[in-house]
């Protein structure tokens, strides 16, 4: 949480605002370290929220909720994220490897 606090006051200076991410392709925990970031600088400019699924959300319990158009954080302490290990063993881990893009030399190549 220090490293994108200090950039941001870094940056402020420069009147940039922040514009923080909330893929759900990230766990809710990266979200949940954003967020008192967001409400600590007074640069603060937008925070992208994606609903995370019903799965994701019973393996990650969460205090922070959004309503309003507004993320909060909750009451619970720390990041307010809590991993169920129990839930998450019944979701065996399964290799999902991306495309990887060659050339005709075997080179490796942006795709």
């Amino acid at each position: 949480m220090t490293p994108p606090r200090k950039v941001m006051d870094f940056v402020a200076q420069f009147q940039i605002r922040s514009g923080f991410r909330g893929p759900t392709d990230a766990s809710p925990v990266g979200t949940a370290a954003q967020l008192p970031v967001g409400l600590a600088i007074h640069n603060f400019g937008i925070q992208e929220y994606m609903e995370h699924s019903s799965a994701t959300n019973s393996v990650f319990r969460q205090g922070m909720t959004f309503r309003d158009g507004l993320l909060h954080p909750g009451e619970a302490p720390g990041l307010g994220v809590e991993l169920d290990e129990e839930v998450a063993a019944s979701f065996p881990y399964q290799p999902a490897d991306l495309p990887v893009t060659r050339l005709h030399d075997g080179t490796m190549h942006d795709w």
